[in-house]
């Protein structure tokens, strides 16, 4: 009887050793999976609601916990504080559409200090992230968003640059390229004034800074601008002051917001992504890392998206090459 009942305690014993030790490692999966959490600009954004829309998607298809918070408005504090609260909780990864990536730094050092897999976009550069992930080369998009300017003013003219802001990485570099392809290609177009448009990823203010830049400027025919909302605001200026065929504006943005302006040809084209396909694209990274295949990661990567069949990489910074060309033509094509 003495026995048996040691060999009892040492059968408890190992049974409480195996179930305090299993759940220890972020990287584990819980009996539901994984638990990815994205966090983007602003929930009110359509860009983001389709970049949802993919979450969502993923979701479905992989049977993990994948969700998406963000401010209600386009706030960097506010989207801190979504952070600080989701770190607080068990998630498995953290991906993210950094307004301010720098302000973003530290928390997103916590969360990998917590074993929190951190997977970023629209923001090449940041250094507390397992990878940031890019629809496409920042250099290539932004020289190929002025020559769509460049065709439409004849390669003259003067022309303006808007951004989100002024500590938006991504933007300030397509505009950066664009001006520098501008000045080797398009020696007729003038940037007039040289400082980018700060328009904070809002509609009406892109739309009064217009106004007040063809005002400033009589001579100006162009606007190229970074934000999705940036061109159909120039758009709606160009409409109602009448300046419609004589004023172009060009850039990112999505066909639910820039169909008004595509179909008056004050946007003659806009470009974009499918923010759907970045979602989907983060989670998948987020899910190759947990499950230990963060060496598999490399150049040439097929993540099984359009646009994200040949992944390029410089360190942990990756890119498809994903852009869409959008006119008044196909804008019906696409549902975002």
């Amino acid at each position: 009887m003495r026995g048996r009942g040691i060999a009892v305690f040492c059968m408890i014993l190992v049974l409480a050793l195996t179930a305090c030790g299993g759940g220890g490692d972020k990287g584990d999966k819980t009996k539901d999976g994984y638990t990815i959490a994205v966090v983007v600009k602003d929930m009110s954004d359509p860009w983001f609601l389709r970049l949802e829309e993919g979450v969502a998607q993923f979701a479905k298809e992989s049977g993990f916990n994948c969700y998406v918070k963000g401010p209600p408005k386009t706030d960097s504090a506010q989207q801190i504080q979504v952070m600080e609260e989701l770190i607080a909780q068990d998630i498995n990864a953290l991906c993210v559409v950094p307004i301010d990536p720098e302000a973003c730094e530290p928390v997103l050092k916590r969360a990998r200090e917590q074993g929190i897999v951190v997977i970023s976009h629209e923001a090449p550069g940041m250094v507390n992230v397992d990878f940031n992930i890019e629809a496409f080369d920042n250099r290539a998009y932004g020289a190929y968003m002025m020559d769509e300017l460049a065709k439409v003013l004849g390669g003259k003219g003067e022309y303006v640059t808007m951004v989100a802001f002024l500590s938006s990485v991504s933007h300030n570099e397509w505009m950066d390229a664009a001006i520098a392809h501008q000045k080797t290609a398009y020696p007729g177009m003038v940037l007039e004034p040289e400082q980018k448009i700060e328009c904070e990823d809002n509609m009406e203010l892109a739309y009064e800074k217009t106004k007040e830049m063809i005002k400033k400027y009589p001579n100006i025919k162009g606007f190229l601008g970074a934000s999705s909302y940036d061109p159909p605001g120039a758009g709606k200026a160009i409409d109602e002051l009448g300046k419609t065929g004589q004023i172009y504006a060009v850039g990112t943005s999505v066909p639910s917001v820039a169909a008004p302006y595509l179909g008056s040809g004050s946007n003659p084209a806009v470009l974009c992504w499918d923010p759907a396909l970045s979602g989907k694209a983060m989670c998948k990274l987020a899910v190759m890392i947990l499950d230990g295949q963060k060496d598999q990661i490399t150049a040439g990567l097929n993540l099984g998206l359009e646009g994200y069949e040949s992944i390029k990489a410089d360190g942990n910074m990756l890119s498809g090459n994903a852009w869409l060309v959008i006119t008044k033509d196909n804008m019906d094509q696409y549902q975002f």
